[in-house]
């Protein structure tokens, strides 16, 4: 009987809550037309229902309390429909599923073809388009050049923070000022990190982190915090010698996730003419063997 009245309850409270959630949304706040007068405020039942995409009369029935069992896919709906917040997502999945909610899985970032292609043909400096998880997402020929990459099939060979502490290569290429950019790095990243609290790719990113790199986790122990910008990179490549880089950080989209790095050759170190060569063929790493001491 208690397991009974514990029911009704939690079923009277998701009621409640999602009654008082539609009635504070206006229909232009969701992409709908306003529809004219109407006679209570907020959306109409309907109308939440078309957005979480579930039945008229299921959602009615969740709203009355009735004794339903919502799958996690239909509360999943409502909660975007409604436009809840994390916290406000766990709370109506625990009323109505009776159970924790899992951590919010973020969509999946796909680029648009013409997107992918812009990144790609910009030059002659290096260029890559970073996703949430800072995950290269598109890249110029000139980022795998100048940085001496290439997209491996592991899912970390392809994420800028990874490369910085646990590849080789990358930390020679910029063993000039490793150090300080990683602390800097390592302020910025734990900035974003902090918008996607709970999300198990940031979780796992993070904790192969700490548990193969002493040195970021020193770093992410100090709970630095730093944002974005402009700044001048000097790297020792390993077939042309030091190059020297202007760049800057540009963010793309509505949400900012996305984030464009340009880097524009310096005047310093003969950069543009050693960059000219390393673009010149698809065989230039072959043919600037021989010739790297008279260029460096």
């Amino acid at each position: 009987m208690r397991s009974a009245a514990n029911g009704e309850r939690r079923r009277q409270e998701l009621a409640d809550f999602l009654r008082t959630k539609r009635a504070s949304l206006q229909p232009e706040e969701v992409g709908l037309p306003e529809g004219g007068r109407r006679r209570t405020p907020g959306l109409r039942r309907e109308e939440v229902a078309l957005l979480a995409g579930v039945g008229a009369t299921w959602y009615t029935w969740l709203e009355q309390g009735r004794d339903v069992r919502a799958s996690l896919d239909v509360l999943e709906g409502v909660s975007r429909a409604l436009r809840l917040t994390p916290a406000e997502r766990a709370h109506v999945i625990l009323l109505g599923r009776g159970e924790q909610a899992k951590p919010c899985k973020a969509p999946a970032e796909e680029l648009s073809p013409t997107l992918r292609r812009l990144v790609e043909n910009l030059g002659p400096g290096p260029a890559y388009l970073l996703g949430r998880r800072w995950d290269y997402l598109a890249w110029n020929k000139s980022f795998e050049r100048v940085f001496s990459w290439e997209p491996g099939p592991e899912p970390l060979s392809r994420n800028h923070v990874w490369l910085w502490f646990m590849d080789p290569a990358r930390r020679t290429l910029c063993s000039g000022d490793w150090a300080s950019s990683a602390r800097l790095l390592v302020a910025k990243f734990r900035g974003d990190s902090a918008r996607n609290i709970g999300d198990p790719l940031f979780e796992e990113l993070i904790s192969a982190l700490q548990s193969s790199s002493p040195e970021f986790r020193k770093l992410w122990k100090r709970h630095e915090v730093a944002g974005s910008g402009d700044g001048h990179k000097e790297l020792s490549h390993p077939l042309v010698g030091p190059l020297a880089f202007d760049h800057g950080v540009f963010r793309h989209g509505e949400t900012g996730d996305l984030r464009l790095i340009l880097y524009t050759p310096s005047c310093e170190h003969d950069t543009r003419a050693k960059l000219a060569r390393l673009l010149e063929s698809d065989d230039a790493e072959d043919e600037l063997a021989a010739t790297a001491p008279a260029l460096a």
